[in-house]
């Protein structure tokens, strides 16, 4: 049997830790991350359980379950993603009267960490003596299958160094666990989880069982612990199973001898009551477990699973190693949420993937920066992602009829059936106050939705998603738009009020009881997109579709009339200088004192939190914590803007983007890791050396945890997919216009060569982009003929071929 540390090396597809520090811990645990779409688990170490330090969560796509607390006398409801039994424990000790091994428990005189983002595992190594001078080395590895979605295997080689004796190793399913991870949630109920039973089918095999107390989902898991000598024989072992409620373990008593390993495998199948083609769950997880191979089988399985995927999903930047690393972390993040794995399983996308509990794992409008990358990789995910909002259709309908309005109006939070998830209080953990949440006013997620299926029907051509589940999702969304906008007869425009933009700051006027503001620029201008979209996308659709769309959802002329009178008579504010205001009236706001509050709160400032505890309101100022204006140079490229604003009878100057660029940058905290992000794409083609200093910042967003302490709550995955997407759309100029690849690179004067492989209307082809030349290789595959155009040069491509362009 291969020792684990076999070839370790310092590659680009490593994170690597030295040496154990505590402090570091909780952000080590979510980079460290293991997951396959299906289920994920925090790289706690297994001899740990949830204290000050550890955090070993688990958690499962669309696991939520619904509770109530008690807040200040008020009974508030939440719904979380769901923190399921720990599935590591793995320990030893040398007798009874003894303590457990953990990293805290020990002396470590070597300790490493190594993520391996090429195959997949997170590895251990550890020397370390006890009290009494035993030195011992352990090497561990785990990982969670990508091709096996209900496995995952743990192993240790356990070698005694300078003595000889007996041992006990424990491993345990542990089912004591709640949600507790966010400081700011532990006041609120988060005992989730119902413990059903415990037991063993084998020897070797035992199994758990809960369920959620509210949501009735049932989950098993079923583990199987073997020992072998270093000769792969099986170690003479006694076994007693201890069991308690929500918790089974299996101790191992074993003797040891002086420099000779011991190999520890542990492998673990989980199954849920919401699998398809399934039946009870822990037969489903012991039967797993019976047919399931030794791990070096597995392990040979989960290089060949992550190799495939690597072929679709990988970046090559020249020249920059960190900034490849960091690329490779984040791609290997989101496969880890969102994989093959997950398409059956009705999910969208955490914002903070399966990695913690920041956000209550609800979906968000965070996917707007998630489906393009996927879109040119492994669209069937996106499709898949889509769906989840088209399964919660009627809910978004319901809302709509509920708050007076037509169409559909989906969440702002969304979990488990598609209502408002977004809570109505928050505790500010700089004053200890629980103050209001009306972020549910941002209805622009609704806008979100509809222009991401536009961009992916644009990329894939999936005309038979439009026309079952994209046209429907797009013409109720616009129906929404067009109910929410009120006629001013002085302004002789129509108007969007009392909403929140995307800016989340902006939640009402200086001193005003009324909830949300008026004409938010980016929501107005959505607005009119959508209602554009939805008048197109009837134009796409055959006669008899669209003769039943209008009739099912009653669609009169007169309406659709009134819905492209709407998209050319909406207001858009501007200030004197004809910047576009972030919404009507912003220009009235006070400035704020950037200088003081940065010196003394550093730079990625949370400063709604910072000025409630000096009670003022970042309502009275012109701050804001993300890109809003910008994000409409983000969705957008100038020739689509002057479309939409010849529509809008307004003037257009091309100088406004940069002008408004920067403006909003000095006004803008960044308190939220989107906003680098978008600021460095709209800066990409003015101010190339700005935009790639941003996109430095915003690519170590996690890997440094640079908003000081969010990351260990789970990690930011918009904006790692969104990193990756400017090298791959942005950088490189690919964009979809009327069935048209343009491919038109704006590379910063730091970026000399990029290549990567994208899949465009069912093609695949692999790109090459340096300064002086394009090189486009198209594989051989059935999709139709596709047009490209590149530096003015248009061409047609059907089969395999290959093409080199040099830049003039």
């Amino acid at each position: 049997m291969e020792s684990i540390d076999k070839n370790f090396n310092t590659t680009d597809r490593q994170l690597i830790y030295e040496g154990y520090n505590p402090e570091e811990e909780p952000l080590r645990e979510a980079l460290c991350t293991l997951g396959n779409g299906y289920f994920a688990t925090r790289g706690a170490h297994e001899s740990t359980t949830d204290d000050s330090i550890h955090y070993p969560g688990t958690y499962i796509p669309g696991g939520y379950n619904r509770l109530e607390s008690n807040v200040r006398g008020q009974i508030i409801e939440n719904e979380d993603l769901v923190n399921w039994p720990n599935w590591l424990p793995l320990t030893f000790r040398y007798t009874e009267d003894e303590v457990w091994f953990s990293p805290d428990t020990v002396e470590l005189t070597t300790y490493r960490q190594i993520l391996d983002l090429k195959t997949g595992t997170l590895t251990y190594i550890h020397e370390f003596m006890d009290d009494r001078g035993r030195k011992t080395r352990i090497e561990s590895m785990r990982f969670i299958h990508m091709g096996k979605r209900h496995l995952a295997s743990l192993r240790w080689r356990l070698t005694p160094l300078n003595w000889s004796g007996d041992i006990i190793i424990r491993s345990a399913l542990d089912g004591r666990v709640s949600n507790n991870l966010v400081a700011r949630y532990r006041q609120l109920n988060g005992n989730h989880l119902q413990p059903l039973k415990t037991g063993y089918s084998t020897e070797n095999i035992i199994y758990l069982k809960v369920r959620t107390v509210q949501s009735d989902i049932h989950l098993a898991q079923a583990a199987r612990t073997e020992v072998f000598d270093a000769d792969d024989s099986p170690a003479a072992a006694k076994r007693i199973t201890r069991q308690e409620e929500a918790y089974i373990a299996q101790d191992l008593f074993l003797s040891c001898r002086k420099n000779h390993p011991l190999y520890v495998e542990k492998v673990v199948s989980l199954h849920t009551s919401r699998d398809v083609a399934t039946s009870e769950s822990i037969y489903q997880s012991t039967n797993s477990l019976v047919k399931a191979p030794r791990i070096d089988t597995l392990y040979t399985m989960q290089k060949r699973a992550w190799k495939h995927l690597w072929e679709r999903f990988d970046h090559r930047v020249e020249d920059h190693k960190q900034t490849q690393k960091i690329l490779h972390l984040h791609a290997f993040h989101l496969l880890q949420t969102i994989s093959i794995n997950s398409i059956d399983l009705d999910t969208g996308i955490p914002p903070r993937g399966l990695h913690g509990e920041a956000y209550r794992g609800h979906i968000m409008w965070d996917e707007l920066f998630v489906f393009p990358f996927l879109n040119y990789r492994l669209p069937v995910l996106t499709r898949s992602l889509l769906m989840y909002r088209y399964r919660r259709l009627d809910a978004a309908r319901n809302a709509a009829r509920e708050a007076g309005y037509k169409g559909a109006m989906f969440p702002w939070q969304s979990g488990s059936d598609g209502r408002e998830e977004s809570q109505s209080i928050h505790l500010n953990p700089l004053s200890g106050r629980w103050v209001s949440d009306i972020t549910h006013l941002q209805r622009h997620v609704g806008a979100a939705i509809a222009y991401s299926i536009q961009q992916y029907y644009q990329t894939t051509d999936d005309k038979e998603f439009l026309y079952f589940f994209g046209a429907e999702l797009i013409l109720e969304i616009a129906r929404f738009w067009c109910s929410l906008a009120e006629y001013n007869p002085d302004k002789k425009r129509y108007e969007i009020k009392g909403v929140i933009g995307p800016d989340e700051y902006h939640t009402a006027y200086p001193s005003s009881e009324r909830q949300g503001i008026d004409n938010n620029a980016y929501t107005n201008i959505m607005a009119v997109w959508v209602l554009k979209y939805a008048l197109k996308t009837l134009d796409i659709l055959d006669t008899p579709r669209r003769e039943e769309l209008c009739e099912d959802l009653q669609l009169s002329p007169a309406e659709l009339q009134l819905w492209d009178e709407v998209s050319r008579k909406m207001f858009v504010p501007f200030m004197e200088d004809g910047i576009i205001a972030q919404f009507e009236g912003y220009d009235q706001l006070k400035e704020l004192d950037w200088v003081t509050y940065r010196t003394k709160h550093g730079e990625n400032l949370r400063l709604d939190r910072i000025l409630e505890s000096e009670n003022d309101s970042v309502n009275n100022y012109k701050a804001s914590k993300q890109a809003d204006v910008l994000m409409l140079f983000y969705l957008f490229s100038s020739a689509e803007l002057r479309s939409l604003f010849e529509r809008l009878e307004y003037p257009f100057d091309p100088d406004l983007i940069r002008r408004a660029i920067d403006y909003y940058r000095s006004r803008t905290s960044h308190g939220s890791t989107l906003s680098r992000l978008v600021f460095s794409w709209v800066q990409a083609r003015s101010d190339r050396d700005s935009s790639w200093k941003a996109y430095e910042k915003a690519l170590v967003s996690d890997f440094r945890d640079v908003q000081g302490g969010t990351t260990p709550e789970g990690i930011h995955l918009a904006a790692m997919a969104g990193t990756l997407d400017i090298m791959q759309r942005c950088y490189s100029g690919v964009e979809v216009r009327d069935d048209v690849l343009y491919i038109n690179p704006h590379l910063p004067e730091d970026l000399h060569e990029l290549s990567f492989r994208i899949r465009y209307r069912s093609h695949w082809m692999d790109l090459t982009i340096n300064r002086t030349s394009l090189r486009i290789c198209f594989e051989g595959g059935w999709g139709n003929p596709v047009t490209i155009e590149a530096d003015g040069e248009r061409f047609t491509f059907s089969e395999k071929g290959s093409k080199t362009i040099s830049f003039t």
